[in-house]
C-alpha cells in the first residue's frame, strides 16, 4: 500500500498581505497540494494586486475570500467559519504592516479578522524590506507574537526587489511547506538526540585556476536526506560540495569543494555522530600536479596524469569507533550486483543504489528511485520524489540502525 502524503487530510488556510512576494502564492498552494493538504486562501485588497485570485483559485479549487462583507461568501464559508476550518494559518507574505496588526490586535480587513478569530496555530512568513524588518517596532511585534505561539518562517537574506540586501525575503514555497510539516510533527521522534552526518553534491577537483574536474550531482538527494533527519528528531551536520541549494531548516552545513577536503572533514565529524550517510558524488580520481597558472590552449591533445582519491565511506566505515554508516551507489547497470558487492568490500551497514543511466532519475532531477540492501535484507523504494524518497530511507535506516544498537 503506497504511503499518503505528508498533509494528508490537512487544512491549510493561506493569509496573503500586500508584498511583492506575493506573486509566489500560486506555487506555494501547488506546493501544499501536492503534500496531500486542502488549501484555502484569503487576500488583503493589496494582495490581490501582486497576484489574481483567479490563478489561485485555478491551483486550490477553491474561491478566493477577499472581502471581510461578502454576500456571496457568507452564503457557503463565513469567515468565523474559514478561521475554524483552518488546522494551520499560514501568513505568506507577511508584511511589515500585518505584522503590527497582528500583534496589536487590529481587525479592520478580512486577513486580520481570520487572523483572530481563529483557535488554529498561526506561522508568519515575514516579507519586507529589509531595513523595515530590522526596525524596532518590527522586532518589538515579531517578540510579541513568538510569546504568543506564533511561529516564524524565515525570512531569508539576499538582494531584494527594492535592490538592498538584507534580511527580509519570503523563504521559498518548498521551504514554508517544510517549515509548516516539521511544526505539526510530534516533537518525540525517532532520531531524537541522534547525530547524523550526510555528505552531499559533487566534488570539484581542480586543473588549474579556471578549470576542474566533477559530475552532474546536484546535491537535491543529500539535501533531502539532511531535511529528513531533522525532521526525525536528528542534530543533523551535512557537508556540502558546491551546489546551489539553501541548508535545510535546522541543519549545520559545512562547505568543502575538494574529495580531500570532504575526507578531512567527515573522518572528524563522524567520530561524534551515530550515523553517517554517504550520499555525496564524490569524484574517484584528481590531477596528479594542478597547474599553478590557467593552461594555454596550444596543442590538439592534452594529457592529464590523475591520481586517485581517498575513499570516504570506506575510510569511515573502518573507524575504531565508527558509526552507523550507510553508503550510496549510482550505477548504469547490473546495479544490484554492484551495490551488494561494495557495501561488502567497505565493510557498511546499508547501501542505497540508483541507476543514474535512467533518463528521469538519478543526478540533477527531481525524482529518483532507489533500491537499499542490509546484511539480511532489501527493500526497493519506486520512483517518486527525492524528498519522499528521503523521508522513506531515513525510516528505513532508523529501522536498522536501532536494531544494529539494541
Amino acid at each position: 500500500m503506497a504511503e499518503l502524503p505528508v498533509l494528508e487530510g490537512k487544512q491549510i488556510l493561506i493569509a496573503g498581505s500586500g508584498g511583492i512576494a506575493a506573486y509566489k502564492l500560486p506555487e506555494l498552494v501547488r506546493a501544499f497540494v501536492k503534500q496531500g493538504a486542502s488549501v484555502r486562501v484569503a487576500l488583503t485588497e493589496h494582495a490581490s494586486h501582486f497576484v489574481s485570485p483567479m490563478a489561485l483559485q485555478a491551483v486550490s479549487g477553491y474561491p478566493v475570500a477577499q472581502a471581510l462583507m461578502d454576500p456571496h461568501a457568507e452564503l457557503s464559508m463565513s469567515h468565523i467559519e474559514l478561521a475554524k476550518w483552518a488546522d494551520v494559518v499560514l501568513v505568506a507574505p507577511a508584511t511589515a504592516n500585518c505584522i503590527a496588526k497582528l500583534a496589536h490586535g487590529i481587525a479592520d480587513d478580512l486577513v486580520s479578522t481570520l487572523l483572530l478569530a481563529t483557535p488554529s496555530p498561526i506561522a508568519i512568513a515575514p516579507a519586507m524590506n529589509q531595513q523595515m524588518y530590522r526596525a524596532a517596532a518590527t522586532t518589538e511585534n515579531l517578540a510579541i507574537l513568538k510569546k504568543r505561539g506564533v511561529w516564524q518562517l524565515g525570512p531569508a537574506a539576499g538582494e531584494q526587489a527594492c535592490g538592498d540586501v538584507g534580511p527580509g525575503r519570503m523563504l521559498q514555497p518548498e521551504e514554508l511547506v517544510l517549515g509548516v510539516i516539521e511544526h505539526l510533527k510530534p516533537q518525540s521522534t525517532p532520531l531524537t538526540g541522534k547525530r547524523v552526518t550526510i555528505t552531499a553534491g559533487p566534488t570539484q577537483e581542480a586543473i588549474d585556476p579556471v578549470r576542474y574536474i566533477s559530475n552532474y550531482s546536484s546535491g537535491k538527494m543529500g539535501y533531502a536526506l539532511a531535511r529528513a533527519a531533522r525532521n526525525a528528531g536528528a542534530d543533523v551536520t551535512l557537508i556540502s560540495g558546491p551546489v546551489s541549494l539553501a541548508t535545510p531548516q535546522g541543519c549545520q552545513r559545512i562547505d568543502v569543494k575538494s574529495a580531500r577536503q570532504m575526507h578531512q572533514t567527515a573522518l572528524e565529524v563522524a567520530t561524534r555522530s551515530d550515523i553517517f550517510i554517504a550520499c555525496a558524488a564524490v569524484a574517484d580520481y584528481r590531477v596528479g600536479d594542478i597547474a599553478e597558472q590557467k593552461i594555454k590552449k596550444s596543442n590538439e591533445q592534452m594529457q592529464l596524469t590523475l591520481v586517485r582519491n581517498p575513499d570516504i565511506v570506506a575510510a569511515v566505515a573502518s573507524l575504531a569507533q565508527r558509526p552507523f554508516v550507510v553508503g550510496f551507489a549510482a550505477e548504469t547497470q547490473d546495479v544490484a550486483r554492484y551495490a551488494k558487492d561494495k557495501m561488502q568490500r567497505k565493510h557498511l551497514d546499508m547501501i542505497a543504489a540508483n541507476n543514474v543511466a535512467s533518463p528521469d532519475s538519478g543526478f540533477n532531477v527531481d525524482e529518483n528511485a532507489l533500491q537499499v540492501f542490509w546484511a539480511d535484507g532489501e527493500k526497493t523504494l519506486p520512483r517518486a520524489s527525492k524528498q519522499q524518497l528521503a523521508d522513506q530511507l531515513i525510516k528505513l535506516i532508523t529501522t536498522q540502525y536501532q536494531h544494529e544498537t539494541n
